[in-house]
């Protein structure tokens, strides 16, 4: 059958002959003389194609052939070193030790089965390894829907799973899986789980400005070993505001471990309020529990004095705009935002539920206490000091 121009049509085998001459960098008229054709039916073919030639398939010098796993199969069956074997490939000792490692080891290494691994592994694009494990994307979506941190939960997952590679994964194959197009393995709905509640960063909001407190001790004055987290029992502590600025709830976290108390003020965010609740919650922690606390300089803590003689606790306050300088809490604090979002009423929430919240933080491994979860690093605190 002819085609346009009165010439045969193309056939499959010649087209793709055309396509690859092409992606050598041939030229049109060159490879339209060579197979008789004229130039316009060149042109068309590649037109069809979509005018991206196919390459042949290249192996990288850094990938083992099929000869290679062959010659590696045969020294295994000699009973030869790894060493041995990749002296005769020219290969690192190493390179030979994985590849026979991932392909079932000494016994039951086989080079056909090992380089059709290799090529199912060199395909591109590759499924999302949450897209592919059923059962690790359910575990995933289960620690995010209880606000479990990505970083949090690809460290617990590999603690449960040591001898399952499968069930391993990092905390940056979750952040796509949620945010790049095209890999979203997870439901997107969970993002609103993670702390920030979406995608993107966005710059730290503008520090409040602050008036004089009366008889302020400041951070300098602070002991050393509340600098370096040695001595537990001290706290650093602040409010998170609600609707209007008319709601707050009190947060307390403990330096060395971490722990957080959240504090209900049902009656407001007045000096007076502020003094009692903390009081309260203060005085209900054992006494080596009970040695400073850090504020910034917010008027709420204007009758630190009164809260001193009351606890026994020594207030230092921060410099200004120093929110750094209360670091545990102002990380803490974002975590607790995932539970009391800005913009809504703090009024509402009691000190049961308060206290549910800080159990459920309490109880997610964090990674500046070597994954060790607050709720614990407290209990061997108290056991030692007990």
């Amino acid at each position: 059958m002819a085609g346009n121009g009165g010439q045969p049509r193309v056939r499959a085998d010649e087209q793709l002959k055309i396509r690859r001459r092409v992606a050598s960098g041939e030229a049109i008229g060159s490879i339209a003389t060579g197979l008789g054709r004229t130039k316009r039916t060149i042109q068309r073919v590649i037109a069809r194609a979509g005018s991206i030639p196919p390459r042949a398939t290249v192996r990288s010098p850094l990938r083992l052939s099929i000869a290679e796993r062959e010659e590696i199969s045969r020294g295994l069956r000699a009973g030869e070193s790894f060493r041995r074997i990749a002296t005769r490939l020219r290969r690192p000792t190493s390179t030979v030790s994985r590849e026979v490692s991932a392909n079932g080891g000494r016994r039951r290494y086989r080079a056909h089965l090992a380089e059709t691994r290799a090529a199912r592994l060199a395909r591109r694009p590759r499924r999302a390894k949450l897209a592919r494990n059923r059962r690790l994307r359910r575990l995933v979506e289960q620690l995010l829907e209880r606000r479990w941190s990505p970083q949090q939960i690809a460290w617990q997952v590999r603690q449960d799973h040591p001898d399952e590679p499968e069930m391993w994964v990092s905390h940056e194959t979750i952040y796509q899986s949620l945010f790049v197009q095209g890999r979203g393995a997870l439901r997107a709905e969970l993002t609103r789980c993670l702390r920030t509640g979406r995608a993107r960063r966005r710059p730290a909001a503008r520090s409040r400005s602050f008036g004089d407190i009366a008889d302020m001790v400041l951070l300098s004055e602070r002991p050393a070993e509340v600098d370096d987290r040695a001595v537990p029992g001290h706290w650093e502590g602040d409010l998170i505001i609600g609707q209007a600025n008319r709601s707050a709830i009190g947060t307390l976290v403990e330096r060395q471990t971490r722990f957080l108390l959240l504090v209900a003020l049902p009656h407001g965010r007045t000096a007076e309020s502020v003094r009692a609740a903390l009081a309260e919650r203060i005085l209900s922690l054992p006494l080596e529990l009970r040695r400073s606390l850090t504020w910034d300089r917010g008027k709420e803590m204007s009758e630190h004095v009164r809260f001193t003689v009351e606890t026994g606790v020594q207030v230092y306050f921060c410099d200004p705009h120093s929110p750094w300088q209360r670091g545990s809490n102002e990380n803490t604090n974002g975590l607790v935002r995932q539970y009391f979002p800005k913009g809504t009423d703090l009024s509402v929430h009691s000190q049961a539920h308060l206290d549910a919240v800080a159990r459920e933080l309490n109880g997610r491994p964090r990674q500046t206490l070597g994954w060790m979860k607050p709720s614990e690093a407290l209990a061997k605190v108290v056991a030692l000091t007990g």
